[in-house]
């Protein structure tokens, strides 16, 4: 999602909490003792036990560590065993991939809505078909209430300093009712700010237990102005409504930590996968995009419109569904009388979500999907909007803005899963749920680009590989911004490219070099705080641009390519529909990815460590540049990373030489041994500006000139 323009639209504060500041305080004090490190859960230093490195003598082992640590860098810190925060375990193998034990509950929804937009209302009943796979009876259940967090008393309202925006009554539970072995009974509950427990007469049982919740409810649609992810607004020919978190929808129970009941404060969603049956009865007039594939077109489409929509799935180009005629003609007419209803059904997901309005325009095209995929191997391409979107810079590209970006994420990564991917122009400004995205109508050009390849990129990260976003935003959304990265490369021959905008390098200088000045920040939080914990100013930087750079340079520094993308579509197909954590995926990259990369986890995920790499001496060897050269460099900080050094001679020609991260495993200091038979005239680390360097005045060497 854009989390930017989802703050406008709440009024989040940008001020730092306390906690986080002490949080920050005590992650700098851990780090610079250099005893223990706070990526070790266990702290262990080497030596100690537990610990796997082998102890040296005391003498032996401290003295050269506190010289070190007293210049900036310590290795035994740097390159010490690492002990993640997830243990391995029967059901989280050591190799990143779920365990053989893994299990893992479900939810079937089977849905019934009517949205009412004289009265702003959205009315439900739905029947959730719960499944407990896991090893433990339930004695209760938990569901999410997130329209709760609109109500006066929220809890969000007090983290983000907005007690003075509009509210509403928030869900209206009119029957809560469970039935188990053909038993319906009213159910015990009690709702906690955006949860609902539900105590159940009689546990359910472990290894595939069964049990339905049956809900009857309402609730008033928030004003696009202060809803956020959801809302509604005002356009040329008719209300749009995008809905969304419009149904009460079951916690997650896994083997981490049990229930996850976190409050809804703003952050996003962790859910469980099932199958979506689900009805949206609308005015007779209006158009509803929704989640999955439609059911019934012979109910709610027009024979015209049904003879497009079949034209679009075997077309490469755009076809209008319904133009901007049609749908002007619809706001002129006087409003049709009685209401349809929309049916639409989506397997393997975690949520759904539907828009719906008379103002839209409607366009089309297939989706090319690589060999083996899904049915036909097509999937349809759709854009939603209303006329004042409409136009060649606007909304008319943006059916082959998703077109693109879908097959080139499904040749690169994993094959898009669902039959359509669909973007609605409306009052949200990004946001993301499963075959379905909302953007903002006025939305042109490059920003029109980067915000709809980067909320259908959601399919992949969290809707595939399904991340507990409340925790970990910077995994669902800094893998989402990696991606786009060479989305951007990728359209129209990089006609958007490289990427630059609000999520991902927004300045004008090389990428590296703005995450340097990032990571000089002493309150910018490391990138393992809790996602609600991170103020709003950092939300981008953080677990967007930090996060997606850190798999740049693990793919383009670290790895190669070849070997991070051959592990990194490992880890999305063993995760696909699951639930990793962070622990998880380190585990995966090291395993597949055939490197211990604890140096990296350590430096860039659990702390905010610094690059820095300097040039300390060009001299020839033994007096004599015809015997070669001797080049003295050091690392002066705690963050290694390999880097590429390149040697200019006197003739104008270059050498260049690339040093592992090994290089930093004993010293600080590396002297380099060149063959060389000429004078060397300049030395340059890291010339094209890959890497964060922090003081890029020490980088460069240059000879004097002749005879001074």
């Amino acid at each position: 999602m854009n989390v930017a323009r989802m703050s406008a639209r709440l009024g989040v504060g940008l001020g730092a909490g306390a906690l986080i500041a002490m949080l920050l305080g005590l992650t700098a004090c851990m780090a610079l003792g250099g005893g223990r490190d706070a990526g070790d859960a266990a702290g262990r230093a080497p030596g100690s036990p537990g610990s796997t490195t082998k102890p040296q003598p005391a003498a032996a082992a401290a003295a050269p560590s506190a010289k070190l640590a007293a210049r900036g860098y310590d290795p035994l810190q740097t390159f010490a065993p690492l002990t993640l925060p997830d243990p391995v375990n029967a059901f989280r193998a050591g190799d990143g991939a779920p365990g053989g034990a893994y299990w893992q509950n479900r939810a079937d929804y089977v849905i019934h809505a009517t949205l009412d937009p004289a009265r702003q209302q959205l009315s439900g009943e739905e029947a959730i078909h719960y499944t407990n796979n896991s090893p433990r009876p339930l004695e209760s259940l938990w569901i999410q209430l997130d329209q709760n967090s609109y109500r006066p008393d929220a809890r969000a309202r007090f983290v983000h300093d907005r007690l003075d925006a509009p509210s509403t009554p928030g869900y209206v539970l009119e029957a809560v009712a469970t039935e188990q072995h053909g038993r319906r009974v009213r159910a015990d509950y009690v709702v906690s700010d955006t949860r609902m427990q539900i105590r159940l007469p009689q546990p359910l049982a472990a290894y595939g237990g069964k049990l339905t919740v049956h809900i009857r409810y309402h609730y008033t649609v928030p004003d696009g102005g202060f809803g956020g992810r959801t809302g509604y607004m005002p356009s040329t020919n008719g209300p749009i409504y995008d809905i969304a978190q419009w149904y009460p929808r079951m916690a997650v129970y896994d083997d981490v930590r049990g229930w996850d009941t976190l409050p809804y404060l703003g952050n996003e969603f962790y859910l469980e996968y099932g199958n979506f049956d689900y009805y949206v009865t609308v005015p007779r007039d209006m158009v509803v995009a929704g989640s999955g594939e439609l059911q019934n077109p012979q109910q709610v489409l027009s024979a015209q419109q049904r003879q497009r929509l079949a034209r679009a799935r075997t077309s490469e180009q755009t076809v209008t569904i319904r133009s901007a005629g049609e749908a002007a003609l619809a706001a002129r007419q006087p409003a049709q009388q009685g209401t349809r209803t929309w049916h639409f059904q989506m397997q393997q997901t975690r949520d759904v979500s539907f828009a719906a309005s008379r103002a839209f325009i409607w366009d089309a095209a297939r989706i090319d999907l690589p060999a083996g995929a899904h049915a036909g191997a097509h999937a349809l391409a759709m854009a939603f909007y209303p006329v004042e979107s409409a136009g060649p810079n606007g909304w008319g590209r943006t059916v082959q803005f998703i077109k693109d970006a879908v097959q080139n994420f499904s040749r690169r990564w994993a094959v898009y899963p669902y039959p359509a991917a669909i973007a609605v122009a409306g009052s949200v400004g990004g946001m993301e749920y499963p075959g379905i995205v909302f953007d903002d109508y006025r939305d042109t050009g490059k920003t029109l680009f980067f915000i709809t390849a980067h909320e259908i990129g959601h399919t992949w990260f969290p809707m595939m590989v399904g991340f507990n976003e409340r925790r970990h935003q910077w995994m669902d959304e800094g893998f989402n911004t990696f991606i786009d990265v060479y989305e951007s490369q990728d359209f129209n021959h990089g006609e958007f490219a490289p990427k630059s905008d609000p999520e991902f390098a927004p300045g004008h200088a090389p990428a590296a070099d703005q995450i340097a000045t990032l990571l000089s920040d002493p309150h910018l939080p490391v990138m393992m705080t809790l996602a609600d914990q991170v103020p709003q100013k950092y939300s981008h930087p953080l677990n967007y641009f930090k996060s997606a750079f850190g798999l740049v340079l693990l793919r383009e520094q670290i790895l190669g390519p070849e070997r991070f993308d051959w592990a990194f579509r490992k880890f999305i197909h063993d995760w696909s529909y699951r639930h990793p954590t962070p622990s998880d995926f380190f585990r995966a990259m090291d395993s597949a990815g055939g490197e211990d990369l604890s140096w990296f986890w350590r430096g860039w995920y659990f702390h905010n460590w610094r690059l820095d790499l300097a040039v300390r001496d060009v001299q020839p060897l033994d007096g004599d540049w015809q015997q070669g050269a001797v080049v003295t460099v050091a690392n002066l900080d705690r963050l290694v990373l390999p880097a590429l050094v390149r040697i200019t001679l006197a003739d104008g020609s270059t050498q260049q030489l690339r040093l592992p991260a090994e290089t930093w495993i004993q010293q600080d200091t590396a002297t380099l041994q060149l063959r060389t038979h000429q004078r060397v005239t300049a030395v340059v680390i890291d010339p094209d500006h890959l890497l964060p360097d922090a003081d890029r005045s020490n980088n460069s060497w240059r000879a004097p000139a002749p005879g001074r």
